[in-house]
């Protein structure tokens, strides 16, 4: 790579049109999309992710991908390689109240479709990402580390912690729920602590998982068994901060055991298990997705509680939103970069993000609720919900990202 003399590229503007900071699922997707719309691309990420290996254990974090996501990674050309490699289809999924016994049921032939979605390995979909960044002409910085910001009339300039500086018209933050580029920028956030942990484990079952995610809302929180490719079940357990600390610490023939209760023995006894691990669950949104040349993207804009299983689906829209933005403000010959341009980003996504975090967060308070009446009238409610088909289907549809 030849040498450039800083003060002439000073003269002549930032070599790049976008920086992407945090280089997860949502990050490499959003650099490998804007490369692919023909933006100058640079990825920053600290580490690179683990190579995935067919051999290797299936990854304890895993994600439904809904149709929209796969739509999207079908576009950029890794789509085939992830289903080729190990994803787990899914064309139902039962839903069940413990203490009603209420249950509403979602069937893809409904809605004309083959499947729901797919649950597949975080780690895989990082990979194949990954992959595919350098033939798209993506600047990988890595290992790299932003430590400054100096916004300029035609730029933002990075400062690393290495020392180096390079400069790009956008920088997007996708770095994260805790997201330091977040706090560089001044964005506030407001948030509430669940005080709960998500136990996962992979475990096998008695009888098969039939390609459906099933989910139980238990008083102390949902419980999700979703579909592996190799036909065991990854489990998804909410759990107070207390009670998750309990369960991680029993031997796996006492933990098959209270899992299978659990989940009311509907895949029968559970005969196996992988080592458990476990994650905190907040709701967090960022008070704007905008500030002056930079936008927020997945995690850094929005966390949110695990039970629709929806996190990864909703950062993978703001990747949709922002590039058909970006793409927008460039055919009508306006700054891409422009305040006002990026507002209408903001202003898109945050509102969609809200009405889902927002909606998610209420559930998981409906489904908490023990008080006898409340029980009652959530069980009619979800009743009711399961035999009114447009409304159903447009909860599914909206679950699609259609």
């Amino acid at each position: 790579m030849s040498a450039v003399d800083p003060a002439h590229a000073a003269r002549r503007g930032p070599a790049l049109d976008v920086a992407v900071v945090g280089g997860g699922m949502v990050g490499a997707a959003a650099a490998l999309a804007l490369a692919r719309a023909g933006f100058a691309t640079a990825l920053v990420e600290a580490h690179a992710p683990k190579p995935w290996q067919a051999g290797d254990e299936v990854d304890l974090r895993v994600v439904g991908l809904a149709p929209s996501s796969i739509a999207l990674l079908d576009g950029l050309g890794v789509w085939t390689s992830i289903r080729a490699a190990r994803t787990g289809p899914y064309a139902q999924m039962h839903v069940w109240d413990a203490a009603s016994g209420a249950a509403i049921h979602f069937d893809a032939a409904t809605e004309g479709r083959d499947l729901l979605g797919h649950i597949v390995e975080n780690n895989l979909v990082q990979w194949t990402l990954w992959q595919a960044l350098d033939a798209a002409g993506v600047q990988r910085r890595c290992p790299a580390a932003v430590s400054g910001l100096d916004v300029r009339a035609d730029r933002v300039q990075l400062e690393l912690a290495d020392g180096g500086t390079f400069g790009a018209r956008l920088v997007v933050a996708a770095d994260g729920a805790a997201s330091p580029l977040r706090k560089l920028a001044g964005i506030a956030v407001r948030s509430r602590d669940y005080a709960q942990r998500a136990v996962v484990a992979h475990v096998a079952t008695e009888r098969p998982h039939a390609q459906t995610a099933w989910q139980r809302f238990l008083p102390t929180g949902p419980l999700a068994l979703l579909p592996l490719a190799d036909g065991r079940s990854s489990v998804v357990w909410s759990l107070p901060e207390a009670e998750a600390q309990r369960v991680l610490a029993l031997g796996d023939a006492d933990f098959c055991n209270e899992l299978g209760v659990a989940s009311d023995f509907r895949l029968g006894r559970i005969t196996a298990t992988t080592r458990r691990a476990a994650f905190p669950l907040k709701l967090q949104l960022a008070r704007t997705y905008q500030a002056e040349r930079l936008v927020l993207l997945g995690d850094a804009a929005h966390a949110v509680h695990p039970l629709a299983g929806q996190g990864v689906n909703l950062g993978l829209r703001d990747v949709v939103e922002l590039r058909d933005t970006l793409l927008a403000a460039r055919a009508a010959g306006a700054d891409f970069a422009a305040a006002h341009v990026l507002r209408r980003y903001a202003r898109r996504r945050r509102s969609a993000d809200t009405l889902d975090a927002c909606s998610f967060d209420a559930l998981a308070r409906a489904f908490a609720w023990r008080l006898l009446p409340a029980v009652a009238a959530r069980g009619v409610g979800v009743a009711v919900l399961d035999r009114v088909t447009p409304l159903k289907r447009q909860l599914a549809r909206h679950a699609a990202g259609v």
